[in-house]
C-alpha cells in the first residue's frame, strides 16, 4: 500500500470517528424544560442556541451525558448571549 492511500484510510478513519458522536446526537429525542424539571447532568457535550442578532430571549439546546453515561437532550428557552454584551 503506497503512502497516499495509507494517508487517505488514516484521514477517513478519524472523520469518521469524529463524527459518531454527531450521529449519537441526532438519535436523542430532546426534552422540553419546564420549571421544577429535574436534571441529571454528569457532563456537557454541547450548547446552541438560536441565532439573534439583539438581546431577547432565544430558543436553546443542551445536548448532555446522565449520571449512567446515556445521551439526553433538552430544549428550554434563555436570553441570549448577546444580552451579556450590553451594558
Amino acid at each position: 500500500m503506497n503512502t497516499k492511500a495509507l494517508y487517505a484510510a488514516c484521514l477517513f478513519a478519524a472523520l469518521n470517528i469524529c463524527t459518531l458522536s454527531a450521529r449519537a446526537e441526532s438519535n436523542v429525542q430532546p426534552h422540553t424544560y419546564t420549571y421544577g424539571s429535574h436534571l441529571d447532568i454528569q457532563k456537557v457535550l454541547s450548547l446552541t442556541e438560536d441565532a439573534e442578532p439583539t438581546c431577547g430571549v432565544v430558543n436553546a439546546h443542551m445536548t448532555y451525558l446522565d449520571s449512567a453515561g446515556h445521551t439526553q437532550a433538552l430544549d428550554y428557552r434563555k436570553f441570549s448571549d448577546n444580552c451579556s454584551n450590553q451594558n
